[in-house]
């Protein structure tokens, strides 16, 4: 551990050290015969031990848990791994720490292999207590060289997680992340408000265990079911990614760590996650009205709905435009959601907007600048906050006019959307594109939104307006913009790298010019 020698392999009050040993090696003079976790009170040799069958997790995360309760002078260690989240094992020994070490003390990490190789790497921890600490007290502590992540008081209870990377180098290291993203949803979202841990059962009871006829709908991560969780007293939607995917699985974590730290009366509320049983599930704020796309697409016989009326489809369009206001300029990072699209947009029974799936979200530092976010598909796949813009733009052409983003115009021809619009846009025709059902509508917003839908579909993402801007039009509150009459062709540009560049002989494609519908 690097913190005994051979003088004091036993019991000795003058080392004041308890610490919580992960021991891989056997050493015949001190140790157990076989690999063990154990607990030591200032001594080298474990005064309680577990074995640890490190072999059959080898390269695998393991997340330990140790907690101290001063009232019943009570020590225990906890452990489990990546691979089985509903296994566990666990060490406890009695022992008051007032009397063992002193009234500071410090808490860290130490490891040593001697001279047999060994990998371990510590991915993350976390250290909580009952008992507020007077900072200037704090300040006045000796300050230790070794290890000193942290002092406190003894005489309360104390709790410290830490996710750690098992003996042995990993050769999986796409399942070792997704494994040590798991467990850090369980420790992260453990306590305090916001979404919580919902038991599998739970969940098969409220769906009537998944059964056909509550489901919602259906995607390539799985399916959405409709539900009832009887100790919220609420109905709920759950979405259930499919346990063959492990891109569904991705985007679960991703799902969980972005949309629960987001709040915004435009957003899905995420009230709750499962992982469990190798099931992965998300609980949602139920949406009585469905996603717009059901509104705008279906066939109103056989569904039997009304095609939606003028009022709520602006607005849909002016809730849309705040959700992204609050996802690219107000919250702390710049959040990109890569995935706009009617579907996503969801209607409560207000026909307000509720932005939903953030499973291919991604996280952007606002301090980075435009030519860091302004990232086009066609260069190395990412996303930016232009291409969320396009795809806002599509889904107000969508909105106005009831049609999908490709669709048979006419005579069975084939067309994109976006080109259609700006055809009759630019020979003064728009009103040609406007969705028939509609009864009643305000020619002045209708002819806004057709042009912010052009503005932000601009081929060329410079030219294109940023959300903000948006919304002033939509607002009204500035002039339209001037667009060209016909819809300008994307093109390539081809440069010459640098000298310096590993890709000096591979031509580029300029990113202002080229963007691909992320849909």
């Amino acid at each position: 551990m690097g913190l005994y020698n051979f003088t004091y392999r036993t019991y000795s009050p003058a080392n004041k050290v308890v610490n919580v040993e992960f021991d891989s090696f056997v050493n015949a003079v001190w140790d157990p015969p076989f690999r063990h976790v154990g607990i030591n009170n200032n001594s080298i040799s474990s005064a309680v031990f577990a074995p640890w069958e490190v072999d059959s997790f080898s390269a695998n995360p393991i997340v330990v848990e140790i907690n101290y309760t001063a009232s019943t002078h009570n020590l225990s260690v906890s452990w489990n791994y990546a691979s089985v989240l509903d296994q566990s094992s666990s060490l406890s020994y009695r022992i008051d720490l007032r009397k063992v070490l002193p009234e500071w003390v410090a808490v860290g990490f130490t490891a040593t292999t001697n001279q047999f190789p060994g990998d371990q790497e510590l991915l993350w921890w976390n250290f909580s207590s009952t008992l507020e600490i007077n900072q200037k007290d704090v300040a006045n502590i000796e300050r230790k060289v070794l290890l000193v992540l942290l002092a406190v008081p003894l005489g309360f209870a104390v709790a410290a997680k830490v996710i750690a990377d098992g003996v042995g180098r990993s050769r999986k290291k796409k399942e070792t992340i997704e494994g040590v993203s798991l467990l850090s949803i369980n420790v992260e979202f453990s306590k305090g408000a916001g979404p919580r841990w919902v038991p599998y059962n739970d969940l098969v009871s409220a769906t009537n265990n998944f059964s056909i006829d509550r489901k919602l709908g259906e995607g390539g991560f799985g399916g959405v079911y409709r539900g009832f969780l009887k100790d919220l007293d609420i109905p709920v939607a759950v979405k259930k990614f499919s346990r063959r995917s492990a891109q569904g699985i991705q985007e679960y974590i991703t799902e969980v760590k972005v949309i629960s730290r987001l709040r915004h009366r435009n957003l899905v509320k995420l009230i709750g996650w499962c992982h469990e049983r190798g099931e992965f599930l998300l609980v949602y704020e139920f949406m009585p009205e469905g996603s717009l796309d059901s509104h705008l697409f279906a066939n109103c016989i056989s569904t039997g709905s009304h095609p939606l009326r003028w009022p709520e489809r602006y607005r849909v369009a002016l809730g849309l435009a705040s959700a992204l206001l609050y996802l690219h300029e107000e919250w702390e990072q710049c959040v990109v959601h890569r995935d706009i699209k009617a579907a996503n947009v969801m209607l409560d029974s207000g026909f307000n907007v509720k932005l939903g799936d953030f499973g291919l979200a991604r996280l952007v530092d606002h301090e980075l600048g435009p030519q860091t976010t302004r990232l086009a598909y066609i260069s190395n796949g990412r996303a930016s906050k232009e291409s969320d813009v396009y795809s806002f733009g599509v889904v107000c052409l969508e909105i106005v006019t009831g049609r999908r983003v490709v669709d048979y115009i006419e005579d069975g021809l084939e067309m994109g959307l976006v080109e259609w619009v700006w055809e009759l846009y630019g020979n003064g025709n728009h009103s040609v594109a406007i969705d028939g059902r509609l009864v009643e509508f305000d020619e002045r917003e209708v002819e806004c939104l057709m042009v912010v839908g052009l503005w932000c579909a601009h081929p060329d993402s410079s030219q294109r307006a940023s959300i903000r801007q948006a919304i002033q039009v939509l607002n009204f509150e500035a002039p339209f913009p001037s667009l060209p009459e016909k819809r300008p062709f994307p093109v390539f540009h081809v440069h010459t790298a640098s000298s310096s560049s590993e890709e000096s002989d591979q031509p580029l494609l300029s990113y202002s010019t080229i963007e691909l519908d992320s849909r």
